[in-house]
């Protein structure tokens, strides 16, 4: 029986031809039958792809013979299924494109990269490395370093929860003057699977945030270690059709329905063809043309 995954990975590495790179990994996916999202830059990788397993084992391996991205830290997680044809119903196409950025901040000339990764992020902490940095320095805070609206899902306890709605506002945040109270204090950057805060973290250092660590391989890894019985509380919103995921059953909701206020870890896009605004939304409103605060009065 067909088994759908889906695998979720990026590595930061000097290419020398990301257009190269670009074409070689489409014609693997299409040639494997796998549907999803890669961008490359000249800094590296950064991808989320599904399909059979089978396909996603072989896909892991080739992806591993190019000698830069050897040692991939590949997540992978259930999908929801497999069409008539094989291919993941999580994904609508395969799309693998080159960027200036393989994560969109905006600060491209800013990335310094070597062969080790991001050069000057904040230091690594594995989750249980993580519990035990809290023990130490009980001032530690979290830093979430994704959109807003992902956090009103699911984020760690306690956590400062930046005003941003895309990846590019982070910069014009941590430049306000609102967090520099925070800047000789322990941070602990986190994101979903660890890309957006390699590159946060160092934009954080270089603005004078002194001692800034991230959550090596995210929310997902600590996920896969603790369920909910650690410091994570929630559901972790994830960029394809199974719209979010959860690391044990019955986790705490945290999520309230922007129509109604009913409990939800579901989100939707704003009912405004012209917005690109996501909202918390239950199943029971899912239905309705649920627009954003901005748009809500729009015919």
């Amino acid at each position: 029986m067909a088994v759908p995954k889906i695998l979720l990975y990026y590595v930061f590495t000097p290419l020398a031809d990301p257009d190269a790179i670009r074409l070689w990994q489409r014609d693997l996916c299409e040639w494997l039958g796998l549907r999803g999202r890669i961008i490359i830059s000249k800094d590296g990788i950064n991808g989320t792809v599904g399909g059979d397993i089978d396909a996603c084992k072989q896909y892991y391996r080739r992806l591993r013979e190019y000698p830069a991205f050897k040692d991939v830290d590949m997540k992978w997680s259930e999908g929801t299924g497999l069409d008539a044809h094989g291919q993941s119903i999580d994904f609508p196409k395969l799309s693998v494109k080159v960027r200036d950025e393989i994560v969109s901040f905006g600060a491209p000339q800013e990335l310094r990269v070597d062969a080790h990764g991001v050069v000057g992020g904040g230091t690594h902490l594995k989750p249980d490395e993580l519990h035990e940095l809290l023990a130490e320095k009980p001032d530690a805070v979290f830093f979430d370093g994704r959109n807003a609206i992902e956090a009103e899902v699911g984020r760690f306890k306690g956590a400062i929860v930046p005003n941003t709605d895309t990846t590019h506002d982070f910069i014009s945040e941590i430049e306000s003057g609102k967090y520099d109270d925070l800047k000789d204090k322990p941070i602990v950057t986190y994101c979903t699977g660890g890309v957006r805060c390699e590159v946060l973290s160092a934009l954080m250092i270089e603005r004078g945030f002194r001692e800034v660590y991230q959550l090596d391989g995210g929310i997902v890894r600590y996920g896969e270690r603790f369920g909910n019985d650690g410091l994570w509380e929630g559901s972790l919103t994830v960029f394809d059709g199974r719209e979010h995921i959860d690391f044990a059953p019955s986790p705490k909701v945290l999520g309230r329905c922007h129509q109604c206020g009913d409990p939800t870890a579901r989100l939707q896009n704003c009912g405004d063809p012209s917005c690109r605004e996501r909202l918390v939304t239950c199943e029971g409103c899912a239905g309705e043309r649920i627009r954003c605060d901005a748009h809500a009065t729009a015919a």
